[in-house]
This record gives C-alpha cells, sequence and structure tokens, in this order.
C-alpha cells in the first residue's frame, strides 16, 4: 500500500523574499541553495525550508499566519540564540524550556510566523 513516509519539504509564505533571505540566512545562518525565482530556498537538514511568493488567496495581513502548525528548527545553542534574539528585539513567544528534543523556545519571525528552535 502506499504510504506517507515523512515530512520532506517546510514552505511558508511571505511578500518580502528580501527580508526573508536576509532573516533566515543573515540573521540566522540557514544556507541558501538554488531554488525557483519566486522563492528562498534554504539547505537546511534534514528538510529542505523556503519562503515564497504567495499563492492566490494567500492574505498577508492575517495577524499570525500559520496559527495551528508547528515550525520546529534545531539549532546549536537554544538558549544563546534566544538570547541573541532578544536583545535584537526579535519578539519571543516564550522562553527556553526542556522538551521532548531538548532545550526550546519560540519566536516570530518578520512575517508573523510562530518559530520553534530547539538544541540539536
Amino acid at each position: 500500500m502506499t504510504h506517507l513516509i515523512g515530512p520532506d519539504f517546510i514552505g511558508i509564505q511571505a511578500e518580502d523574499l528580501g527580508a526573508a533571505k536576509a532573516f533566515y540566512n543573515g540573521r540566522l545562518g540557514m544556507p541558501v541553495m538554488e531554488g525557483p525565482p519566486d522563492a528562498v530556498v534554504f539547505d537546511s537538514k534534514p528538510i529542505p525550508f523556503a519562503v515564497r511568493k504567495p499563492l492566490p488567496g494567500f492574505d498577508a495581513t492575517t495577524a499570525h499566519p500559520g496559527a495551528g502548525i508547528a515550525l520546529w528548527f534545531a539549532c546549536t545553542d537554544a538558549e544563546a540564540l534566544h538570547n541573541e534574539l532578544l536583545a535584537e528585539g526579535v519578539p519571543v513567544l516564550y522562553a527556553p524550556k526542556d522538551g521532548p528534543f531538548g532545550k526550546y523556545f519560540a519566536f516570530r519571525d518578520p512575517f508573523g510566523y510562530a518559530i520553534t528552535a530547539h538544541t540539536a
């Protein structure tokens, strides 16, 4: 029987691809890989991540796009990243705490998405 294997790609939508590249690559250090012209694709491991131009019907004025979706990213040190983002004024949703995948916390990206980072 054909079945799902598991997540293989994650993408979110945003109007400003330059801001997406600046935040996810410039600030968070995710390497950029070649992708289509309407997206910035990051060579994240184990699953590629992208920010693409919105599809028809996407409402960028929504207060918090992606509500109900969990986007977790592994990082080298969740506590240190939390402190750096907080010092830079990035909205932090909750402080680091221990969880099923190690120390984790959540913040909002420039487009309103809630992103959870955990120490790998």
